[in-house]
C-alpha cells in the first residue's frame, strides 16, 4: 500500500515538474512565437481595438483602419487593390494576415519602437499604430498591373531602381481585392473562391514564385565567362546542335539554327543573338564552379529582407559537365522569381554593385516622425565595373536585335524557359535605362496564350518597354549613397 503512494506521489511530482518547464519553455523562449503568431486568432481580437497605422505609396492611402464603433476599427483598402494587392496583403479575423501587414505587423500595430522593444502608442481612446510608406511609385505599380492583366498574362513585373535597390513595381496577375477577405460579411465565400481560381491569386508572384529563367540566365553564364578570361571576340562553336559531355543528348539553338548562319562565332555574337550552343560550349570549358560563384553573387538561392514571404530561386545540383551545360542557358533545375531578375539586371547596370531590394521607405510614428528609415544596403559587388560594363554592352546588342536601331538606349536580354514537354513556354525580359536608374524584370507564364511558339521578345519585352517608359527618374534630393553595414536606421 505504501509502496503504491509512494509511486504515486513521485508521478505526480514528476508531472507538476514537466508542467512547469513545459510553461517555462513556452512562456520564456517561445512567448513571441506563439503569442505574435498571424494564425492566433486573439491577435485579431486585440488589433481591431488598435487604431493601426496606414500603409501608403507616393501619397496614395493603401491600406486604412477606420472606427466602426465600440472602440473597434475595421481594415480597409481603398485605393488601387488589385494592383497593391500582392504586396500590401490583408488583415482579416478569419484568414490571418499577409503581406506588408505581415511582415510591419509590431510597426502598424504601435508595438515596436526603432530598436525592436515592444511599447504601446496610445491616444485618449486606446492604441495608434506607427505607418509604413512604400518605396512603389503608385504610376508605375498601375501601369505594370495593368500591362499583365488588360492582356490576360498571368506573371509578374517588377521594377528597382539600381543604385538604391528601392522597389519602383512590384505587380502580379492574377490579384484580388483585399477589401473582400478583411470583411467579415464576404470574406468566407471570397477565400473559398480565391483558392479555388486558377493562376493562384492569393500567391505574390514576383517574390514567392520560382520559374525557370531561360536565356535571360546566360547574363549570369558570361559574367562567369568574363572572370575566367573569357572575352566577346572569344571564339565559340555557331553550330545549330551540340552534344552534351558525357551524354548523346544534343542541346538545338533556336529554332535548330546555327547562331547568325555561321557554324563559328563570338561570345558578341552569341549574347545579341542568345545562341545556346555558344554557351554551352563555354560553360563546360568553364566547369561547375565558375558558374555557381557567379550565380550566387547575383543572389541566387538568396532570400531578401522584403517585410513579405520570397523564395531563394535555386541553380540546382551540377553533378557534371552535362548538366553545368543545360544549367548555363537556365534550364534544368534553374529557378529564378520576377526579383531575383531585376536585381540581375540591376546589378548589372549598378556598374557591377548588388543592393539589397527593399520595399519600405521607412516607418512614421502619428506624430509624422521617422521611427525607422530603410537606407540602401550593398548585398555584393557581382562583378567589376569593367565587366559590368562589357555586360551592358551585350545587352545593348540584344535589345537592338529584339527592337531594332530605334533609340530607346535599353539594355536588355530576352528568355524563352522551357518547363514541361509540350507546353508553352515561360517567357522573360530583363532591361534597365541608365538615363533614369530604373531596371525592370517581366515574367509571363505559359507563352501567355500564344502557345508554344511564343518567346520572351514577342510576349514579355513590350510590357518591359512601356514600365521603363513610365517609370520616373530619381529626383536630385532622392539619391541616396550606398551603405553596405547597416540597412534601418
Amino acid at each position: 500500500m505504501n509502496t503504491s503512494i509512494r509511486w504515486g506521489a513521485f508521478g505526480s511530482i514528476l508531472l507538476t515538474v514537466l508542467l512547469l518547464a513545459n510553461f517555462t519553455w513556452v512562456q520564456a523562449f517561445h512567448e513571441e512565437e506563439y503569442a505574435r503568431n498571424p494564425l492566433n486568432s486573439r491577435n485579431f481580437i486585440e488589433a481591431k481595438k488598435v487604431e493601426r497605422g496606414q500603409i501608403s505609396a507616393g501619397g496614395q492611402i493603401l491600406a486604412q483602419s477606420t472606427p466602426v464603433g465600440d472602440g473597434f476599427y475595421e481594415r480597409s483598402y481603398p485605393n488601387m487593390p488589385y494592383s497593391f494587392a500582392p504586396v500590401v496583403g490583408y488583415l482579416s479575423d478569419r484568414y490571418g494576415v499577409a503581406g506588408i501587414e505581415s511582415g510591419f505587423n509590431a510597426d502598424l500595430n504601435g508595438e515596436s519602437n526603432a530598436k525592436g522593444n515592444r511599447f504601446l502608442r496610445t491616444n485618449q481612446d486606446g492604441r495608434v499604430g506607427d505607418s509604413v510608406e512604400l518605396t512603389i511609385d503608385p504610376k508605375t505599380q498601375a501601369a505594370a498591373y495593368d500591362q499583365l492583366e488588360s492582356r490576360g498574362y498571368e506573371g509578374a513585373v517588377v521594377a528597382l531602381r539600381p543604385s538604391t535597390g528601392e522597389v519602383l513595381a512590384m505587380a502580379s496577375n492574377p490579384s484580388y481585392d483585399p477589401n473582400s477577405v478583411a470583411n467579415d460579411a464576404t470574406a468566407e465565400e471570397t477565400w473559398k473562391q480565391l483558392n479555388d481560381a486558377p493562376g493562384q491569386p492569393l500567391l505574390n508572384h514576383a517574390t514567392q514564385e520560382q520559374l525557370p529563367p531561360g536565356s535571360i540566365f546566360k547574363i549570369i553564364t558570361t559574367a562567369a565567362g568574363l572572370k575566367n578570361g573569357y572575352t566577346p571576340d572569344s571564339p565559340l562553336t555557331g553550330e545549330s546542335a551540340i552534344t552534351l559531355p558525357g551524354t548523346e543528348v544534343q542541346l538545338t539553338n533556336y529554332g535548330g539554327n546555327t547562331c547568325g548562319g555561321s557554324t563559328s562565332t563570338t561570345l558578341r555574337t552569341a549574347f545579341m543573338l542568345s545562341c545556346n550552343t555558344a554557351f554551352v560550349q563555354m560553360s563546360t570549358e568553364l566547369g561547375d564552379e565558375p558558374l555557381r560563384e557567379a550565380a550566387t553573387a547575383f543572389g541566387v538561392g538568396q532570400r531578401y529582407d522584403l517585410g513579405l514571404p520570397n523564395a531563394a530561386g535555386s541553380l540546382g545540383d551540377l553533378e557534371d559537365l552535362a548538366a553545368v551545360g543545360m544549367s548555363a542557358i537556365g534550364q534544368r533545375d534553374v529557378t529564378m522569381t520576377a526579383v531575383q531578375a531585376a536585381v540581375m539586371a540591376a546589378t548589372i547596370a549598378n556598374e557591377g554593385r548588388r543592393m539589397e531590394p527593399h520595399v519600405v521607405s521607412r516607418v512614421v510614428s502619428p506624430e509624422m516622425k521617422t521611427v525607422r528609415q530603410i537606407r540602401p544596403r550593398q548585398a555584393a559587388e557581382a562583378v567589376t565595373k569593367e565587366e559590368a560594363e562589357t555586360i551592358t554592352d551585350l545587352m545593348y546588342s540584344s535589345e537592338r536585335n529584339t527592337y531594332g536601331y530605334n533609340g530607346n538606349g535599353y539594355a536588355s536580354k530576352t528568355g524563352t524557359a522551357e518547363h514541361g514537354e509540350n507546353l508553352p513556354p515561360h517567357t522573360w525580359y530583363v532591361a534597365f535605362d541608365p538615363d533614369k536608374d530604373v531596371a525592370v524584370a517581366v515574367v509571363v507564364k505559359n507563352g501567355g496564350g500564344l502557345g508554344e511558339g511564343a518567346t520572351g521578345g514577342q510576349v514579355s519585352a513590350p510590357v518591359g518597354r512601356n514600365i521603363l517608359a513610365v517609370a520616373p527618374a530619381p529626383k536630385k534630393d532622392d539619391k541616396q549613397d550606398a551603405n553596405p553595414v547597416g540597412g534601418a536606421e
